[in-house]
């Protein structure tokens, strides 16, 4: 049980401390409530883009300060961005946490002042080499892309990529950034989560002192797009990409209920069976028997309006993309004929890796921000292990005939080009 304490300050930022005296670090963790979701058509990649510009300097940090004053205290420091969220960490020396608060607020309250095109046109630039290296000239880069934009219609907030699209960031203006700037990074539209080493009195004076004086704005517009849409594709979407790739790969999803509804969690009981770990239905039948070399699956946990549950297959040189479709297909139609011990094994498994990762403070601080901005409840965390617990086989067995049948399915299969 992780004892937490939360509080709102008068500006709406969200405080959530979870002390822990058995190792002398302290985590910063903020989650900012924006994310490739809330880009509208023509601006994607904005997020992504601006997580870049964060670290650019701030009123009182020069250029990579931020990096620079953490890593010479001994701490580390990063962000990420994804379709929900943006945050921002920190994992400093337990007697250095105001360090990390200050540099935080710093560029919550004081960021626009050091903005200006050079800053804007570099980062851009390193976006999009990024953008050209990981998902336009890597094997299998761009396969989110592509899963996306099957799974989830164009007007759905998740039909386009996190990184955005080369067009889109070349277009991005310092006015585009101000304002986004301007629209969503605020203390009303923000979480932050300190754990580890720290008296919670004093953290929340300090939190006070950093943050208090930075002024709230209006509560960020909706969501674009419709993010209400049927857990169902109503048949079965695909796309074959034929380039250079060392082997075939099948990536099968589905559209499943979000991570905020009670079905997210049988979803999650499933994704163990069939792929976490030696025990699972897909190494047991792809990659025991030698029908894939690898083979994996994952319920991402996805907030606006319906999640992606996903199942990754890569063959060998000689595997055949049919066949190694139908393997997948097959282990995806036969979910519902999991067993009751399966059930209990996955989720003695999910326990298991939870409590693992709740040891470090930085995941624990992370998943205190995820709770926090998706419940409105970090204790809510304490709870999600007996939600597992909870699942029942008929659960199980129910929500794969209803979610993982061929009306529900997006394939992406990446095929080796020969040389003749």
């Amino acid at each position: 049980m992780i004892e937490v304490e939360e509080h709102t300050l008068d500006n709406g930022l969200r405080l959530v401390m979870a002390p822990d005296l058995t190792t002398p670090v302290a985590s910063v963790n903020l989650w900012y409530g924006v994310g490739s979701r809330n880009e509208a058509p023509g601006r994607t990649g904005f997020a992504h883009l601006f997580e870049h510009m964060m670290f650019q300097g701030s009123a009182h940090v020069p250029r990579n300060g931020h990096f620079q004053l953490i890593e010479e205290v001994g701490g580390s420091a990063n962000a990420t961005t994804w379709f929900d969220r943006t945050n921002y960490f920190e994992t400093v020396p337990s007697h250095h946490l105001d360090l990390a608060l200050w540099l935080e607020s710093d560029r919550m309250g004081w960021m626009l002042p050091a903005m200006n095109g050079e800053k804007l046109e570099n980062q851009r630039q390193v976006v999009m080499n990024e953008r050209k290296e990981r998902y336009d000239n890597q094997p299998y880069g761009d396969w989110d892309e592509r899963i996306q934009a099957l799974l989830f219609p164009e007007t759905h907030p998740y039909h386009h990529s996190v990184i955005g699209t080369l067009e889109d960031i070349a277009a991005a203006t310092l006015d585009d950034v101000r304002d986004f700037f301007s629209t969503y990074y605020l203390p009303n539209n923000a979480v932050l989560s300190i754990c580890g080493d720290f008296d919670p009195e004093h953290a929340r004076d300090r939190v006070e002192h950093y943050f208090g004086a930075i002024q709230p704005g209006p509560d960020p517009p909706p969501i674009p797009g419709i993010d209400r849409i049927p857990f169902s594709t109503g048949t079965t979407l695909r796309e074959d990409v034929p380039g250079a790739v060392p082997l075939p790969r099948v990536y099968a999803a589905a559209r499943v209920p979000p991570f905020t509804t009670d079905l997210f969690y049988p979803g999650d009981v499933v994704a163990h069976c069939l792929g976490t770990g030696r025990t699972s239905r897909l190494y047991d039948r792809l990659v025991r028997r030698r029908m894939a070399k690898s083979a994996s699956c994952h319920l991402l946990p996805l907030t606006s309006g319906a999640s992606l549950f996903l199942v990754i297959a890569t063959g060998f040189p000689d595997t055949d993309v049919n066949d190694l479709e139908t393997a997948v297909t097959t282990e995806l139609d036969n979910a519902v004929t999991l067993t009751g011990e399966a059930v209990e094994r996955a989720v003695t498994g999910a326990e298991t890796r939870m409590l693992r990762v709740l040891q470090q403070v930085a995941t624990r601080a992370d998943l205190l921000s995820m709770y926090a901005t998706h419940f409105g409840d970090a204790a809510r965390l304490n709870d999600d292990l007996g939600r597992l617990r909870q699942v029942t086989l008929d659960e199980v067995r129910s929500w794969s005939r209803n979610h993982l049948n061929p009306g529900n399915r997006a394939l992406v299969r990446y095929i080796p080009e020969r040389s003749s």
